[in-house]
């Protein structure tokens, strides 16, 4: 797990994101990396990157031009990894050991979104702790361990299982398990409630646990 001293960068990617007190959370204290159209979520964000790369494509002229001081890596389009893998290994080369990827979930291209939740259970295997957010929706990447996770009291949240999972514990919610076995495409662990911080243990396998803190319609 990374130290408490190490850098901690956000990439601001071209999804859905929205200003929230869990948000502006995440983010304090960080050092930002932009990816081609992320640009657009600093203004909001009140945050100013040090680095902008990408192939650009997705980058109106008026946010080129409200942005002209800053460092820009420029990436041809036809490349082999997309403008949010190429940030994510920037912010990497820079000292990333946490990362959130801000602006990851949701947008109108579900599979730049599927290749963030992807991409992110690989990093957490390399040992770099991640998270996605959209600033209403977060998602953290579930791999063999314990771990415990921050949710107010009647948010939902479900565990996607991207292979078989074995030894799944999910406690302090309203619907437990204990030592369960998830089949790769089950259903079982989706949709359920947080009683307060959710405690997590898997023996193995690899999934995302993905919530609403701010969704209370389960309470």
């Amino acid at each position: 797990m990374p130290a408490p001293t190490d850098p901690f960068f956000v990439v601001l990617l071209g999804g859905a994101l929205q200003a929230t007190p869990r948000l502006a959370a995440d983010v304090a204290g960080a050092r930002f990396v932009a990816a081609d159209g992320g640009m657009r979520h600093a203004a909001a964000l009140g945050v100013r990157p040090e680095i902008w790369v990408g192939d650009f494509d997705s980058t109106p002229p008026e946010l080129l031009d409200a942005w002209p001081d800053i460092e820009r890596q420029p990436y041809p389009v036809a490349k082999n990894e997309t403008d949010g893998a190429i940030a994510v290994a920037v912010a990497i080369e820079r000292g990333a050991r946490k990362i959130v990827l801000a602006g990851a979930l949701g947008g109108e291209r579900s599979d730049h979104a599927l290749m963030h939740l992807i991409h992110a259970v690989s990093l957490e295997e390399q040992g770099f702790a991640i998270k996605l957010t959209s600033g209403t929706e977060e998602a953290w990447p579930l791999l063999p361990g314990t771990r415990e996770i921050d949710l107010p009291k009647g948010s939902l949240f479900s565990v996607l299982g991207l292979s078989p999972l074995a030894g799944l514990d999910i406690g302090n919610v309203r619907y437990p398990l204990k030592d369960f076995s998830l089949s790769f495409g089950s259903s079982r662990t989706i949709s359920n409630v947080a009683e307060g911080p959710v405690r997590l243990s898997l023996a193995s396998g690899r999934a995302i646990f993905i919530a609403r803190p701010y969704d209370l319609s389960g309470a």
